[in-house]
Protein backbone atom coordinates (compact mmCIF):
# COMPACT_ATOMS: atom_id res chain seq x y z
CA UNK A 1 0.00 0.00 0.00
CA UNK A 2 2.89 2.14 0.74
CA UNK A 3 4.26 1.56 -2.23
CA UNK A 4 1.13 2.53 -4.04
CA UNK A 5 1.15 5.80 -2.48
CA UNK A 6 4.50 6.69 -3.13
CA UNK A 7 3.58 6.02 -6.44
CA UNK A 8 0.38 8.18 -6.70
CA UNK A 9 2.33 11.30 -4.92
CA UNK A 10 5.33 10.69 -7.54
CA UNK A 11 2.93 10.69 -10.64
CA UNK A 12 0.76 13.48 -8.78
CA UNK A 13 4.26 15.50 -8.56
CA UNK A 14 4.85 15.27 -11.95
CA UNK A 15 1.63 15.36 -13.96
CA UNK A 16 -0.01 18.22 -11.69
CA UNK A 17 2.45 21.35 -12.48
CA UNK A 18 2.47 20.62 -16.31
CA UNK A 19 -1.24 20.12 -16.66
CA UNK A 20 -1.95 23.45 -14.36
CA UNK A 21 1.12 25.35 -15.90
CA UNK A 22 -0.53 24.07 -20.02
CA UNK A 23 -3.89 25.04 -18.50
CA UNK A 24 -3.16 28.23 -16.95
CA UNK A 25 -1.40 29.18 -20.39
CA UNK A 26 -4.28 27.92 -22.24
CA UNK A 27 -6.61 30.30 -20.14
CA UNK A 28 -4.36 33.26 -20.63
CA UNK A 29 -4.43 32.57 -24.72
CA UNK A 30 -7.99 31.78 -24.75
CA UNK A 31 -9.08 34.70 -23.41
CA UNK A 32 -6.65 37.12 -24.82
CA UNK A 33 -7.74 35.40 -28.39
CA UNK A 34 -11.10 36.15 -27.41
CA UNK A 35 -10.50 39.69 -26.47
CA UNK A 36 -8.45 40.79 -28.98
CA UNK A 37 -10.39 39.02 -32.29
CA UNK A 38 -13.86 41.32 -32.27
CA UNK A 39 -11.19 44.41 -32.89
CA UNK A 40 -9.12 42.44 -35.83
CA UNK A 41 -12.41 41.79 -36.72
CA UNK A 42 -13.74 45.02 -36.76
CA UNK A 43 -10.58 46.29 -38.73
CA UNK A 44 -10.09 43.08 -41.30
CA UNK A 45 -12.96 41.10 -43.11
CA UNK A 46 -13.93 38.03 -41.36
CA UNK A 47 -11.89 35.80 -43.74
CA UNK A 48 -8.82 37.45 -43.29
CA UNK A 49 -8.51 36.27 -39.71
CA UNK A 50 -6.23 33.48 -38.56
CA UNK A 51 -6.16 31.41 -35.15
CA UNK A 52 -3.61 33.38 -32.67
CA UNK A 53 -3.88 36.73 -34.35
CA UNK A 54 -5.29 37.99 -31.15
CA UNK A 55 -2.38 36.89 -29.48
CA UNK A 56 0.27 37.31 -31.60
CA UNK A 57 -0.51 40.89 -31.09
CA UNK A 58 -0.68 41.00 -27.96
CA UNK A 59 2.75 39.88 -27.65
CA UNK A 60 3.73 42.33 -29.91
CA UNK A 61 1.96 44.99 -28.25
CA UNK A 62 3.24 44.06 -24.65
CA UNK A 63 6.83 44.43 -26.15
CA UNK A 64 6.29 47.43 -28.26
CA UNK A 65 5.00 49.06 -24.69
CA UNK A 66 8.00 47.73 -22.79
CA UNK A 67 10.62 49.45 -25.21
CA UNK A 68 8.64 52.61 -25.27
CA UNK A 69 8.07 52.89 -21.33
CA UNK A 70 11.99 53.51 -21.53
CA UNK A 71 11.29 56.73 -22.83
CA UNK A 72 10.25 59.14 -20.03
CA UNK A 73 7.07 60.49 -21.78
CA UNK A 74 5.92 57.36 -23.14
CA UNK A 75 6.69 55.55 -19.52
CA UNK A 76 4.16 58.06 -17.94
CA UNK A 77 1.45 57.82 -20.29
CA UNK A 78 1.72 54.18 -20.12
CA UNK A 79 1.23 54.33 -16.16
CA UNK A 80 -1.59 56.28 -16.51
CA UNK A 81 -3.96 53.71 -17.04
CA UNK A 82 -2.67 51.96 -13.75
CA UNK A 83 -2.93 55.05 -11.33
CA UNK A 84 -6.56 55.56 -12.08
CA UNK A 85 -7.09 52.09 -10.78
CA UNK A 86 -5.44 52.81 -7.71
CA UNK A 87 -7.96 55.38 -7.79
CA UNK A 88 -11.22 52.67 -7.53
CA UNK A 89 -11.37 51.27 -4.21
CA UNK A 90 -11.64 47.50 -4.94
CA UNK A 91 -10.08 47.19 -8.21
CA UNK A 92 -6.91 49.19 -6.69
CA UNK A 93 -6.69 46.14 -4.25
CA UNK A 94 -6.31 43.42 -6.89
CA UNK A 95 -4.55 45.47 -9.31
CA UNK A 96 -1.78 46.62 -6.84
CA UNK A 97 -1.48 43.26 -5.41
CA UNK A 98 -0.97 41.73 -9.01
CA UNK A 99 1.60 44.43 -9.88
CA UNK A 100 3.62 44.36 -6.92
CA UNK A 101 3.49 40.36 -7.54
CA UNK A 102 4.82 40.77 -11.00
CA UNK A 103 7.54 43.04 -9.69
CA UNK A 104 8.54 41.20 -6.97
CA UNK A 105 9.49 38.09 -8.96
CA UNK A 106 10.93 40.14 -11.18
CA UNK A 107 13.03 41.84 -9.03
CA UNK A 108 11.91 44.96 -9.79
CA UNK A 109 12.57 47.85 -7.13
CA UNK A 110 15.09 45.86 -5.49
CA UNK A 111 18.66 47.08 -5.72
CA UNK A 112 21.60 45.36 -6.48
CA UNK A 113 23.39 43.42 -3.57
CA UNK A 114 20.36 43.65 -1.62
CA UNK A 115 20.04 39.18 -0.93
CA UNK A 116 21.46 38.83 2.38
CA UNK A 117 21.55 35.90 4.81
CA UNK A 118 19.79 37.04 8.50
CA UNK A 119 21.36 35.89 11.38
CA UNK A 120 19.17 36.24 14.14
CA UNK A 121 20.10 37.11 17.29
CA UNK A 122 20.70 34.05 19.58
CA UNK A 123 19.98 31.90 16.88
CA UNK A 124 21.91 29.43 15.07
CA UNK A 125 20.16 29.24 11.93
CA UNK A 126 19.98 32.00 8.89
CA UNK A 127 17.26 33.54 7.39
CA UNK A 128 17.40 34.26 3.52
CA UNK A 129 16.01 37.74 3.00
CA UNK A 130 16.17 40.74 0.55
CA UNK A 131 16.78 44.58 1.83
CA UNK A 132 13.56 46.68 0.66
CA UNK A 133 15.09 49.59 2.76
CA UNK A 134 18.48 51.55 4.46
CA UNK A 135 17.83 53.70 7.00
CA UNK A 136 20.41 55.72 5.83
CA UNK A 137 18.43 56.46 3.14
CA UNK A 138 15.51 58.91 4.25
CA UNK A 139 13.56 58.89 1.29
CA UNK A 140 10.20 56.66 2.59
CA UNK A 141 8.19 56.75 5.85
CA UNK A 142 9.89 53.65 6.60
CA UNK A 143 13.57 54.86 6.78
CA UNK A 144 12.48 57.68 8.48
CA UNK A 145 11.24 54.93 11.29
CA UNK A 146 14.49 53.11 11.61
CA UNK A 147 17.95 54.22 12.89
CA UNK A 148 20.77 54.42 10.20
CA UNK A 149 22.67 51.55 10.80
CA UNK A 150 19.50 49.70 10.79
CA UNK A 151 17.96 47.81 7.27
CA UNK A 152 14.53 46.49 6.36
CA UNK A 153 14.93 42.63 5.51
CA UNK A 154 12.24 41.00 3.59
CA UNK A 155 12.00 37.11 4.74
CA UNK A 156 9.72 35.34 1.64
CA UNK A 157 7.71 32.15 2.90
CA UNK A 158 7.78 29.07 1.09
CA UNK A 159 4.92 27.73 -1.29
CA UNK A 160 2.91 30.84 -0.60
CA UNK A 161 2.89 34.68 -1.16
CA UNK A 162 3.41 35.87 1.91
CA UNK A 163 6.17 36.82 3.98
CA UNK A 164 7.62 39.15 6.98
CA UNK A 165 9.52 42.15 7.23
CA UNK A 166 12.22 42.85 9.92
CA UNK A 167 14.55 45.43 11.15
CA UNK A 168 17.86 44.27 11.49
CA UNK A 169 21.61 46.01 11.93
CA UNK A 170 24.02 45.84 9.46
CA UNK A 171 26.10 43.04 11.75
CA UNK A 172 23.42 40.57 11.15
CA UNK A 173 23.82 40.25 7.77
CA UNK A 174 25.69 38.85 5.01
CA UNK A 175 25.48 39.64 1.62
CA UNK A 176 24.76 36.99 -1.19
CA UNK A 177 25.84 37.30 -4.91
CA UNK A 178 22.18 36.44 -6.14
CA UNK A 179 19.82 38.54 -8.30
CA UNK A 180 16.76 39.41 -5.90
CA UNK A 181 14.43 37.81 -8.54
CA UNK A 182 16.37 34.28 -8.08
CA UNK A 183 16.18 34.44 -4.69
CA UNK A 184 12.45 34.95 -4.12
CA UNK A 185 11.86 31.99 -7.09
CA UNK A 186 13.88 29.96 -4.90
CA UNK A 187 12.84 30.76 -1.38
CA UNK A 188 8.98 30.23 -2.64
CA UNK A 189 9.76 27.32 -3.85
CA UNK A 190 11.73 26.00 -0.75
CA UNK A 191 14.91 24.96 -3.21
CA UNK A 192 13.06 22.29 -4.42
CA UNK A 193 13.92 21.37 -7.74
CA UNK A 194 16.07 24.69 -8.46
CA UNK A 195 18.81 24.10 -10.82
CA UNK A 196 22.41 25.29 -9.84
CA UNK A 197 22.27 28.95 -9.57
CA UNK A 198 24.90 31.59 -8.48
CA UNK A 199 25.12 31.99 -4.83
Amino acid sequence: MKRLTRALLTGLSLLLPLVLSLQLALWMVTTLESWLKSLWEFALPEQWYLPGLGTLSFLLLATGIGLSARLWLLGRLWKMPGRLLEKVPLISYIYNTIKDFMDMMGGKNFSEQSVVWVTLPQGQARLLGIITKRGADKDSRLAQLIGDDELAVYLPMSYQAGGYMIIVKEAQIERVDMEPGDALRLIMSAGLGQRSAKV
